[in-house]
């Protein structure tokens, strides 16, 4: 494995960083990783992390279900469940900013949502490097998704990162794509979480937020709309996903209290759920943000 540091900010450039926290990886490796945060900007930053050709062994485990589709835990099973209620909601969240018309899904995982979409009258096209992730999509979906990114793919309308920006080594090269991806009219929308979140400061260095070394950027509002902001993409609305508190805050009580009961877990993590998002109707900080852009 190879390590590589992050000697500059890629939101403001500045090179003056201060530790925050010490993480564990409880999805794979158990190692440990420092997360940075930028003096000027707020930014968090995964250093040293693995590269980008080193990256891949954190994401081979059974327990990547984004990956894997699979049911293997009743986490697992609380995930899919969550995810099948949540792509009737993006669809709406979608539908109501932008006619069906095309649709590119970055970092796609296995295609639920570029499936669901396809059978509600969107043209999809998905981009997954993920080869494990690739194999298990539907046969209806698999023949539109690409493992990189590139200008043949076309113009799109929408174009969605669900919880992906925060995995990407290349951030401002991936958006300049992405940007030059997206119609002049259409709209991006970007899911990350959100450090700032009464969830994420009750659990700490256990919260599954931070998911460490998979998530290379830790954002928070300003600077995630400074970061669209230098790409020249205006944030036009701002949307909470509630449910995520909920899930996120079972996994930290998973990383935080493993040997507590199971239902225990679930009750102390629907309660911080509540909490957390009771808290952020009058912060604006949920423990997961969309954010939805345009061209300024």
């Amino acid at each position: 494995m190879t390590l590589e540091s992050v000697t500059e900010c890629p939101v403001c450039a500045s090179s003056s960083f201060q530790q925050l926290l010490t993480v564990r990886d409880y999805t794979v490796s158990q190692n440990e990783f420092q997360i940075n945060g930028c003096t000027t900007c707020g930014f968090g930053i995964t250093s040293p992390r693995p590269d980008q050709h080193s990256i891949g062994l954190f994401y081979a485990s059974d327990k990547y279900v984004s990956h894997t589709g699979g049911t293997r835990t009743l986490l697992d099973q609380v995930y899919l469940i969550a995810r099948k209620f949540t792509l009737r909601w993006k669809l709406n969240l979608i539908t109501r900013l932008q006619q069906p018309g095309t649709l590119l899904d970055y970092g796609c995982g296995t295609g639920e949502f570029l499936k669901y979409l396809h059978a509600n009258q969107w043209k999809v096209m998905g981009v997954e490097p993920s080869e494990s992730a690739r194999t298990n999509a539907d046969t209806i979906i698999q023949n539109h998704i690409y493992p990189t990114l590139n200008t043949n793919l076309g113009n799109f309308d929408v174009i969605t990162l669900w919880h992906v920006l925060e995995h990407v080594h290349n951030l401002n090269e991936t958006l300049s794509k992405l940007k030059a991806l997206l119609n002049k009219s259409g709209i991006m929308l970007l899911a990350v979480p959100n450090y700032l979140s009464a969830d994420a400061k009750k659990y700490g260095a256990y919260w599954a937020g931070y998911d460490v070394p998979r998530h290379l950027w830790h954002f928070t509002q300003k600077n995630m709309e400074q970061l669209l902001s230098q790409h020249r993409l205006e944030v036009i609305k701002i949307v909470p996903m509630k449910l995520d508190a909920f899930y996120v805050s079972l996994l930290s009580e998973s990383y935080q209290h493993s040997k507590t009961p199971f239902f225990l877990r679930m009750i102390n993590a629907f309660l911080s759920g509540i909490t957390s998002n009771s808290m952020a109707t009058k912060t604006g900080e949920y423990s997961s943000l969309i954010y939805i852009a345009r061209h300024k």
